[in-house]
């Protein structure tokens, strides 16, 4: 490929990165915001946040991309970009999946930490932020990685906005040069280095949050030699 291309595709990586940042950080909110109401003491509040789960857990992205594209603008009088629409769309879709992470990993923790709270006079609040969340964090990080995987293979579906995201820009590529095969395997390994990239970096904070609260697993000690004998014999 000719240098100007390979500007081409890098340009939609950038694309592609922005988009995985903002609807990532979008999704990450809606998922605790959501997440915590399910386990909330008001049953109107877990009942509209289990509503929001199972509608969007149960539409379509690509559909939803549509929707919020094609739709909704013409009914509130206003367009979105393609970069909000499909921030948008995707951190709200991927937030549905991510609160059912949230919740789940809040009720995996030890009832009794929750009494403790409740015995030293904490506010819910204070049981949350304090007591439950610094437990409950470290347990959602796998599942978010995973998420975050599929974020990230979900950015190419904005490419029907006509958004210049590396789907997008190596369709382009590959209409001028008429080469399929070499463009798609570019793209595939492009696709593959920010996924192990991702990998990593949340396996860092993984760690590193697990530490935070004494989850890290012992290292392994060199076993202690036994006592010699009389005259050096074991």
């Amino acid at each position: 490929m000719t240098s100007g291309l390979w500007e081409l595709v890098l340009q939609g990586v950038w694309v592609t990165i922005q988009l995985l940042v903002f609807s990532s950080l979008l999704a990450a909110g809606v998922s605790f915001v959501v997440g915590i109401a399910r386990t909330h003491h008001l049953w109107i509040v877990r009942f509209l946040a289990g509503v929001y789960t199972e509608v969007f857990r149960g539409t379509s992205a690509l559909v939803m991309i549509f929707w919020v594209f094609f739709v909704l603008p013409p009914a509130f009088g206003w367009q979105l970009v393609p970069m909000w629409a499909g921030t948008l769309a995707l951190g709200l879709t991927y937030g549905a999946y991510g609160s059912e992470i949230v919740r789940g990993a809040l009720g995996a923790v030890d009832p009794s930490q929750k009494e403790g709270g409740i015995a030293l006079s904490f506010t819910p609040w204070q049981r949350m932020r304090l007591i439950m969340l610094p437990q409950a964090v470290p347990e959602m990080i796998p599942p978010f990685s995973n998420l975050l995987i599929e974020l990230l293979k979900g950015t190419a579906l904005v490419s029907i906005m006509g958004m210049g995201d590396l789907a997008f820009s190596g369709n382009l590529v590959r209409l001028a040069l008429q080469e399929s095969a070499e463009i798609y395997t570019y793209i595939l390994l492009i696709y593959f280095v920010i996924a192990f990239l991702l990998t990593r970096v949340m396996r860092g904070l993984e760690k590193k949050l697990k530490a935070g609260v004494g989850k890290t697993p012992p290292k392994r000690e060199a076993a202690a030699p036994e006592p010699a004998g009389i005259g050096g014999v074991r």
